[in-house]
């Protein structure tokens, strides 16, 4: 078997990966149906893509020795998938699985779903497809009949389900920037806003193909041979079959990858001249203190080993701190016009850069400057849970 640039081999194997990616996720959670629908609007359109290339449209033809067979089979998995997009669309809003407006609105799916795909059974045994079309079913046999209606029902049910997870999707995100218009959003709703996002994009994607193939068909029916445009498909499908994966996985894994990569990261790079000052003025070389995380170490690690030696400095320097430096750059910055948390901050930089200073040249504070120091630095920490990166900040 051969594959070749314009078969879905490759997007199927993205799909699959995702799908590989959330079965631990199904085997701990098989019992919720969100879960289960989540992993299969993986898997219907990887096995979609499977017997759309031409390959395999050949291999189910020889083994079942039913031409074209295998776009049937296409076409019922597409309509599942569709299917399957609103039903999770609607355990997700519906916030609860056991919701009885969300249960009826999934039975009316599934309902709905089950008559699309008998009737495209039953069309399909009705019609007669003697000749093998792995590239341009849709359009050889458009005039043929009762396939012409299989296809006209399956477009027009991929059609209506594309728009409609457009809309749903993207009232869900109007909704939750009205939501959190006055507050900041929080992972799940970034993650979630973006996966919806995302899906938009995939909708879109599936309405220009629902589109194009109708457009294609339409102009069969006429007298006109528009094959190109139905050719020309092949990379919106593609696209969409990604996308689908990105949205799916968004909401799944960006809290997490928010919480222990992301925001670990930006904190690394507010605290580098905090940090850049620690190194340049802290133990010395070779101290334990400094030790370099392993390079395995994930931005949790490295951003916790790089808080505790700030930390473990800022008290090595206690003897050598003087409330009346951080005093005097508070009130510089409160008449420069600096918020209080800002000119807090400042104070406790310009503290400790002069106790780094002071720490190597001359004799420690007195005893009762340095704990008035400390107290205002453990003041400043009650009332600003993200201090090393103010301070860090105020020296940059």
């Amino acid at each position: 078997m051969t594959f070749r640039c314009d078969d879905y081999y490759i997007t199927a194997a993205v799909l699959g990966a995702a799908l590989l990616a959330k079965s631990p996720a199904l085997v701990r959670g098989w019992r919720s149906p969100t879960v289960r629908t989540v992993n299969l609007l993986l898997f219907l359109p990887c096995a979609g893509f499977v017997f759309s290339s031409a390959p395999t449209i050949s291999a189910v033809n020889r083994l079942t020795g039913i031409s074209n067979l295998s776009a049937l089979l296409v076409h019922c998995i597409m309509t599942a998938y569709s299917c399957a997009s609103l039903v999770l669309l609607d355990y997700w809003r519906g916030g609860s699985e056991g919701h009885s407006r969300t249960g009826r609105r999934v039975r009316v799916w599934k309902i709905g779903c089950c008559v699309a795909i008998v009737a495209l059974v039953a069309l399909f045994a009705l019609g007669d497809v003697p000749v093998e079309r792995p590239r341009d079913f849709d359009t050889y046999y458009a005039d043929t009949p009762f396939i012409s209606e299989m296809l006209l029902l399956y477009l027009l049910t991929y059609l209506a389900a594309a728009a409609a997870m457009t809309v749903v999707c993207w009232t869900w995100i109007v909704d939750i920037d009205r939501r959190t218009a006055h507050e900041p959003k929080t992972a799940v709703d970034r993650s979630l806003r973006v996966g919806l996002f995302v899906l938009v994009i995939a909708a879109l994607t599936n309405i220009i193909f629902a589109l194009f193939k109708l457009t294609a068909i339409g102009a069969r029916w006429a007298g006109r041979d528009w094959d190109a445009l139905n050719n020309s498909l092949v990379p919106f499908v593609s696209v969409s079959g990604v996308t689908i994966g990105i949205g799916l996985l968004v909401p799944a894994y960006g809290p997490g990858l928010i919480d222990r990569v992301w925001n670990p990261l930006v904190a690394i790079t507010s605290l580098r001249p905090l940090w850049r000052l620690v190194r340049t003025s802290g133990p010395a070389p070779g101290n334990a203190m400094l030790v370099t995380p392993a390079w395995y170490a994930g931005p949790e690690q490295v951003l916790l080993h790089r808080m505790t030696t700030i930390h473990d400095w800022m008290l090595d320097l206690c003897a050598s701190c003087e409330d009346e430096v951080r005093e005097q750059a508070y009130r510089r910055a409160k008449q420069n016009g600096a918020a209080e948390r800002e000119a807090v901050a400042a104070g406790l930089a310009a503290m400790f850069t002069a106790a780094a200073r002071a720490g190597a040249r001359e004799a420690p504070a007195g005893s009762e400057r340095s704990v008035n120091a400390m107290a205002g630095v453990r003041a400043a920490e009650a009332e600003d849970p993200d201090l090393l990166v103010s301070i860090s900040r105020a020296l940059a």
